[in-house]
């Protein structure tokens, strides 16, 4: 897209044929902004390929991108966010870390209910949410967001509780340095 944009730009200025106040500065300025904006977007594709050589380069990248949804920027995200996971004694910990884990209201003795946590690393929420949104398309997902669905929850309610679902399988993929295995049984806790 943005290559497709410098181009357009340039067209466009090569095909202007009204002089319009201004247009000499144009004329200076935009074939810059172009050449500047084409130089950041090979940047980019720079900086991606080091980071898959760098990820394909981990222990943990082949563990990582055998989920459901994780590619090379969801996994790499992971791996700068979380490390291998041992500094979480459970999955619920980690899912707090992330953001995911409800947290409950209590004021004496009155509980209130659970809302969504205001802290939390948003950079591995954010990761997590797009990965369970991702995932849709992996039957098993699909049957725990579906049921969530069923329960009454709203889109994003229920990608939050997959999301959250999945923070468990994650740990414990990282624990124990094995590969996503989907699980035949839907029902089961884990399926994620």
């Amino acid at each position: 897209m943005g290559e497709q944009l410098v181009d357009d730009i340039q067209s466009a200025l090569d095909a202007q044929t009204v002089t319009v106040p201004g247009s000499t500065a144009a004329e200076a300025v935009l074939p810059r902004l172009a050449d500047s904006l084409r130089t950041v977007l090979d940047q980019r594709k720079q900086i991606a390929s080091e980071v898959e050589r760098m990820l394909d380069a981990h222990p943990l990248a082949q563990v990582l991108t055998s989920m459901p949804g994780f590619g090379v920027r969801t996994a790499a995200r992971v791996l700068l966010e979380v490390g291998d996971g041992s500094s979480f004694p459970t999955s619920g910990h980690l899912a707090a870390y992330a953001g995911l884990a409800p947290v409950s209201r209590i004021s004496g003795a009155s509980i209130r209910g659970e809302r969504p946590p205001k802290g939390g690393n948003k950079h591995l929420e954010r990761a997590m949410f797009l990965a369970a949104f991702a995932s849709l398309s992996d039957p098993v997902s699909r049957t725990y967001y579906q049921r969530k669905r069923d329960q009454g929850k709203r889109h994003n309610a229920a990608l939050i509780c997959l999301a959250r679902r999945r923070c468990d399988v994650l740990f414990a993929m990282l624990r124990d340095g094995t590969t996503y295995q989907p699980t035949t049984d839907q029902t089961a806790p884990n399926a994620a």
